[in-house]
């Protein structure tokens, strides 16, 4: 079953894209990480153009958000004055992003910012993931003794000025630290079409020092929020985000997400997370070499 595209210009078959959004909820639900760091570059490497999927991913990331914020934050799971920064700062950061994308789109060089971008992120974090994936499982068999954790912020959060007390996160540190770590986070929503939540959960632990029991419903807090912003950024700056794509996907992941959290619970969780990093590490693969791969045909002729 075919469907035509406006945006991407192209024709899919219905029933892989709701298939390829039931795989990222089902990811998502089984690992607890939003999906768009996997949406896009799977929709890249399907054939969709970089721009368009990174755009359309953006809106799926919106729209499965919305019921984890909610039921996060019935359990009392999310600092909102906390999720407020980031998300002031997620806003103005997708707005210096689009300003980026459409300055490397009229460089023509968008896609292959887009690809490159990727390689390195995935590839940095999944190399980090394996690492921890597999220090986690040898912790386990008792092959090496766990290592006490102590949590607090990096010292240069400490350093910066103007302090103030986020209760449900259990910290007094600047404001500055979470609003840049959110600015930083837009952008990325702007040019990858990610969440963010792979890079927020981790800085807000290590960096910031938050609680853990409010962690994830204040990055999903801030994710709603922002991928909203940057999808309404670009359906009025980049013209890039395609409705029926992101229709589609958001179809499929809204059911794989349900099956992923039941089978989540069914495994261990060190397993898990050396599971995601070998499939981070296998995307950031594929796009490489997709970037270094001579194409059967090198030239192509476009009509308008």
């Amino acid at each position: 079953m075919d469907l035509y595209l406006p945006i991407a210009n192209l024709s899919v078959n219905a029933l892989v894209m709701i298939a390829l959004g039931a795989g990222v909820g089902l990811l998502s639900g089984m690992f607890g990480v939003g999906g768009g760091f996997l949406t896009t570059p799977l929709l890249i490497v399907y054939g969709i153009p970089p721009t368009v999927a990174a755009a359309s991913a953006a809106t799926q990331v919106t729209g499965a958000s919305v019921s984890g914020v909610f039921a996060h934050m019935r359990r009392g799971g999310v600092d909102v004055r906390m999720g407020g920064v980031l998300v002031a700062g997620g806003i103005l950061g997708s707005l210096f992003g689009a300003w980026l994308f459409r300055l490397l789109q009229q460089s023509g060089q968008i896609d292959t910012a887009i690809a490159v971008t990727y390689v390195l992120l995935l590839g940095s974090i999944g190399l980090s993931m394996l690492r921890e994936a597999v220090a986690a499982i040898l912790v386990a068999r008792g092959r090496r003794p766990a290592k006490p954790r102590r949590r607090r912020h990096h010292p240069l959060v400490a350093a910066l000025p103007f302090r103030m007390r986020f209760y449900a996160s259990g910290l007094y540190i600047s404001p500055l630290a979470p609003l840049l770590l959110g600015f930083a986070t837009g952008i990325l929503t702007i040019l990858l079409g990610i969440g963010g939540g792979f890079v927020l959960v981790p800085a807000m632990i290590y960096l910031l020092g938050m609680a853990t029991g409010v962690v994830v419903g204040t990055s999903l807090f801030q994710i709603l929020f922002v991928t909203a912003a940057a999808t309404m950024v670009h359906a009025t700056t980049t013209k890039a985000v395609d409705i029926v794509l992101a229709a589609l996907l958001l179809v499929g992941s809204v059911a794989g997400a349900q099956l992923g959290a039941r089978l989540a619970s069914r495994a261990k969780p060190e397993y898990l997370r050396l599971a995601l990093a070998l499939m981070v590490l296998a995307v950031a693969f594929r796009i490489g070499l997709g970037l270094g791969w001579r194409p059967d045909e090198i030239y192509t002729v476009e009509l308008n």
